[in-house]
């Protein structure tokens, strides 16, 4: 009993740093399970969604000249992803109940 109450104490003082390893290596390999779970259209669908992002943010950065540099930038992006999705789910919808 002594014994496991050592370890404990000993693995209570190792440092944050080394916990902090263990962990990233565990996120490592989920990480990996994750992106081989992936399906390809999901893949796709994602790929989709970093291209309409990237659409947006260059369409904000011609119409408003460095409002990259804004601290409510990133927030604008999503509203505008955001009001573009909800529109085309809403379009989706009312094609289907036709």
């Amino acid at each position: 009993m002594f014994e496991n109450l050592k370890i404990k104490e000993k693995l209570q003082k190792l440092s944050p740093k080394f916990a902090w390893l263990g962990f990233t290596k565990k996120q490592r390999l989920t990480d990996k399970d994750f992106l081989e779970s992936l399906k390809e259209e999901e893949i796709k669908t994602i790929s989709d969604e970093q291209r309409l992002e990237a659409m947006v943010r260059q369409q904000l950065k011609e119409e408003f000249p460095n409002i990259e540099k804004t601290s409510s930038y990133e927030l604008l992006v999503d509203a505008v992803i955001h009001n573009i999705k909800s529109k085309q789910l809403q379009a989706m919808d009312d094609a289907d109940k036709e």
